[in-house]
């Protein structure tokens, strides 16, 4: 029985009656934790640990299927709008014109790595010195410190995934093979887009699936002439309109975009997808959800005779004092490092070397993205074409190597390029004055840029570990991180500069100019793979529903389910895999399985 007094076995009557339920937000020092029924008071049907992209996805989808869930964050509450101090300022009304001071780069040296941490959004971020954790290599470990998460954050791409990355590891012989294909996921993934609101053209690729789209975002002169070049003088090289979680027509409580290029302040007009603008409100609109901030998980809570998880432990940030927390299901979406840390940190004597750690795979086979690679050139001509706005979309240019007969010798899986065309004003160094406002009024020649992200194969050695000689502030072992790109992302990200200078000077681009630094990992955001899916338990933590093979009511949905790393980004695909997790969750509750 649920403390909040909605049971399981009665979820189907109360689905019609849930928008009369009441919503909490818990802050330290509620009332709530001081009483005798702590227990009856802190249970709830499902908790949910992680409020970001796929956190949020999860207490929305129980939510409404009746269910009570407990929202967990270790950050401070956003509200939507309401905690967006920045979203409606101008540069020069910034102290610092939205450079970071010495002070920004001390307490936050990891993500002051990130071109994201600005001083326009520098209060959504976690401080590094009061949050460390170990690097045996350089990992750029970029987290948010809010409910909310990343969700506030994010860039916004949504591609989904094909049968090419989900039969990958099958074919090559690296990591195990997906539990699931395409066609699984096809209509979760219409589900969530629908939802979402994603803009994109449909461009009928096999190996790129179309899905549910809005309008897209028109593309501009220069990446016209771009696109044309590209498929015109490459077989099977495609430059399509890219796909991006902005709305280009307003839905249910949210704004059309404005192209301000200013998403990464939290919008106002709600026109770009988070957990905060989307579905926490419609959590709260069924009355079940309760959030409680400042919560930073220690541990899942599991019962030896039952063989269940019961709840989680949880650390108050403000008060440094734990608290428990009971539900018959938990779905861990706390991010792939942190979900890995807090199921190491969960052992008992079935799991001394954490929850449902059996087959040894938890915490292994960390991967990221590897990016860094930037091609600019420019591009001669159209200079009675211009564009206006700051769109969230770019060209995009999906993999082509390692598919049809575009063959690597040197390298297997493949990459995606995002390419750009812009008229930046023309250079006025000495000049003032009038002279100097004339000059700046007049846009230069047209600059082309190519930027790629490539995939990282699942390495059993890169991985997350718990240091258990150094502590945090809550006295808990630091995580470990040990991560590093490998030959075949080398030869990948050579192969990268060598195609994008290719294509630039086919389409007789000048001035060409190329940065080739591969990134560190980690610092595409991108991180997966920690818990991963799998058929078989001895080689994998999570069955083809996200289900733990050793503890079936634990549910994990977030980028430690993955089990390669695609070349594509993967959010949709967290939010697909969420909802068809959170919907198996519940019928096996209504079925008495969990």
């Amino acid at each position: 029985m649920s403390g909040t007094g909605c049971c399981i076995l009665q979820q189907q009557n109360d689905l019609s009656s849930a928008g009369k339920r009441s919503n909490t937000i818990f802050m330290p020092g509620d009332s709530l934790y001081i009483n005798n029924k702590a227990t009856k008071q802190n249970t709830f049907d499902a908790i949910v640990i992680g409020s970001g992209i796929s956190g949020g996805w999860a207490a929305k989808e129980l939510c409404e299927k009746g269910l009570k869930v407990l929202l967990l964050d270790r950050g401070r509450n956003v509200e939507h709008i309401k905690d967006y101090p920045t979203a409606t300022m101008q540069s020069w009304e910034f102290a610092h014109r939205n450079q970071l001071t010495q002070e920004q780069k001390q307490s936050h040296p990891i993500q002051s790595r990130h071109f994201s941490y600005r001083e326009d959004n520098a209060h959504f971020y976690v401080n590094d010195l009061e949050n460390p954790y170990v690097e045996h290599n350089r990992y750029d470990w970029i987290r948010g410190d809010v409910v909310g998460g990343r969700s506030l954050l994010w860039g916004r791409a949504c591609y989904r995934w094909s049968d090419v990355e989900f039969e990958s590891n099958l074919k090559d012989g690296h990591g195990i093979d997906w539990p699931i294909r395409y066609k699984d996921l096809a209509s979760w993934y219409s589900y969530v887009e629908k939802f979402t609101g994603i803009s994109g053209n449909k461009d009928g690729l096999p190996h790129l699936p179309d899905g549910e789209f809005q309008p897209p975002f028109d593309i501009n002169a220069g990446e016209r002439y771009m696109k044309q070049q590209i498929e015109s003088k490459f077989k099977n090289r495609f430059a399509v309109h890219g796909r991006t979680a902005n709305l280009t027509q307003p839905v249910k409580g949210r704004g059309q975009c404005q192209a301000r290029n200013l998403c990464h302040r939290g919008c106002p007009f709600g026109a770009y997808f988070s957990t905060n603008a989307s579905t926490i409100p419609a959590a709260y609109a069924t009355g079940n959800l309760t959030v409680r901030p400042h919560s930073l998980v220690n541990k899942i809570l599991y019962d030896e005779q039952k063989q269940k998880a019961t709840g989680v432990e949880i650390i108050d940030t403000q008060t440094k004092q734990t608290e428990q927390f009971y539900a018959r299901i938990i779905f861990l979406n706390a991010s792939t490092i942190a979900s890995a840390a807090i199921l190491l940190n969960s052992v008992s004597n079935r799991f001394p070397n954490g929850l449902g750690n059996g087959s040894d795979q938890v915490g292994r086979n960390l991967m990221d993205h590897h990016k860094g690679v930037s091609i600019n050139a420019t591009l001669e001509g159209l200079e009675e074409h211009y564009y206006y706005g700051r769109r969230p979309a770019q060209l995009y240019i999906p993999r082509f190597r390692n598919i049809f007969d575009d063959k690597a010798t040197d390298f297997v899986r493949g990459y995606h390029y995002f390419l750009t065309a812009t008229r930046p004003r023309t250079a006025a160094e000495g000049l003032i004055g009038e002279e100097l406002k004339a000059a700046l009024s007049v846009p230069g020649p047209w600059q082309i840029n190519f930027s790629g992200y490539g995939e990282c194969l699942p390495y059993a050695d890169n991985r997350v570990t718990l240091d258990k000689t150094k502590t945090d502030a809550f006295g808990r072992p630091q995580v470990a991180i040990d991560c590093t790109f490998r030959k075949n992302e080398l030869n990948m990200h050579a192969d990268m500069v060598e195609r994008a200078t290719e294509m630039a000077e086919v389409a007789g681009l000048k001035n060409i100019r190329v940065s080739e630094k591969i990134s560190a990992p980690g610092n595409a955001n991108h991180e997966m793979g920690t818990a991963r899916m799998g058929h078989d338990a001895k080689t994998s933590v999570l069955n083809a529903f996200n289900q733990m093979h050793e503890v079936p009511n634990v549910f994990i949905t977030d980028g430690s389910c993955m089990t390669s790393s695609s070349y594509v980004n993967p959010s949709i695909t967290y939010m697909a895999l969420t909802a068809r997790a959170c919907d198996y969750a519940v019928n096996e509750l209504k079925k008495m399985n969990l």
